[in-house]
C-alpha cells in the first residue's frame, strides 16, 4: 500500500495546546494614541535632548568649575573633598572603626559588601513578584541603604569645614621666589608641610596674606607658636633670620600684575 495513504493522523494529547499569538496590528489602527518611530518619535527625542543639552551648556557657563591652585605633594596639611556623589564614603571613613588602623574596612570591606550584594541580588532574592510590597526583603535593603547614603552625605556637608576648605585651595598670586637658595634650602624642608607648597596655607595658615614683620616671624620661628613646632636648635640663628626676611617681603599681588609679569617672562 502506497504509505500515508488510507492512514489518519490522531493529535497527541500530551501536547498542551496553545492559542497561536496575534499578530502586533499596525499604528495607523490607534489614531492619536501612537505615531511612527522615524521621523515622528525619534525627532521629538532629538529636540528633547537638544534642550537639556542647551540648559547643560548654560549652566556650565553661567557657573565654570572651581579651579584650585596647582596640586603640591609637598603639602601634607591639604585636606582633599571628593565629589558631593562620595561624600557619605568619604563620611565612613571619619567613623571610629573605618579610619586610622581600621581605614581598610572603611576603604575596602565596606564598600565591597555593598558592591557583592548588588552583584549578588538576583541570588540572593529570587522572588517572581515584581511588586515592592510583596518583597520585604529586597524593599527594605533597598530603603536602608538610602537611608545610610542620605544621612551620611548630609552629616558630610553639615559637619565640613567648609571655609577652611575654600581657603586652602584658593589661587593667590605673590612675589614667591622658588629660585631662591633660601626657598630650597630652607622654605621647602621646614615650611612647605605645613603652609603648602607656595606658602598659601595647609594645615598652617597663609604666609603670603600674613604680613607678618621680621620680627614676629623670628620669633615664631625660634619659639613656636600653637600648633607650630620651635625650630631652636634644629636651626642657627643665622637660617631663622634667613627665613625670617624670606617670609617677611612675601606679599600678595593682583592677578592682573602677577598675569602680565608672566607675560613678560614669557
Amino acid at each position: 500500500m502506497e504509505r500515508g495513504k488510507g492512514l489518519t493522523f490522531v493529535g497527541d494529547s500530551r501536547i498542551k495546546k496553545y492559542d497561536k499569538p496575534k499578530l502586533n496590528r499596525d499604528y495607523s489602527e490607534f489614531p492619536g494614541r501612537t505615531e511612527e518611530f522615524y521621523p515622528d518619535f525619534l525627532l521629538k527625542e532629538w529636540i528633547t535632548g537638544a534642550v537639556f543639552l542647551i540648559g547643560f551648556l548654560c549652566l556650565t557657563v553661567a557657573h565654570p568649575a572651581p579651579l584650585e591652585r596647582v596640586a603640591d605633594p609637598t603639602d601634607t596639611g591639604y585636606i582633599p573633598l571628593p565629589d558631593w556623589y562620595f561624600l557619605f564614603l568619604y563620611q565612613i571613613l571619619k567613623y571610629t572603626y573605618a579610619s586610622g588602623p581600621f581605614n581598610v574596612i572603611g576603604a575596602v570591606v565596606i564598600p565591597g559588601i555593598a558592591v557583592g550584594a548588588l552583584l549578588l541580588a538576583p541570588w540572593l532574592d529570587n522572588n517572581k513578584e515584581r511588586h515592592w510590597k510583596k518583597r520585604p526583603v529586597a524593599a527594605a535593603t533597598m530603603l536602608l541603604a538610602c537611608g545610610l547614603i542620605f544621612y551620611t552625605t548630609w552629616e558630610s556637608v553639615a559637619y565640613h569645614d567648609w571655609e577652611t576648605q575654600d581657603a586652602q585651595g584658593q589661587i593667590v598670586f605673590s612675589n614667591l621666589d622658588t629660585e631662591d637658595p633660601v626657598f630650597d634650602d630652607l622654605i621647602r624642608t621646614n615650611c612647605t608641610s605645613c603652609h603648602g607648597g607656595e606658602l598659601t596655607g595647609g594645615s598652617g595658615p597663609n604666609l603670603v596674606t600674613a604680613e607678618l614683620s621680621e620680627e614676629a616671624v623670628n620669633s615664631f620661628v625660634t619659639n613656636g607658636s600653637g600648633e607650630m613646632p620651635a625650630f631652636e636648635g634644629q636651626l642657627t640663628e643665622d637660617q631663622i633670620q634667613a627665613i625670617s626676611e624670606y617670609v617677611a617681603n612675601l606679599e600678595e599681588v593682583p592677578r592682573d600684575d602677577a598675569q602680565n609679569t608672566g607675560d613678560e617672562g614669557e
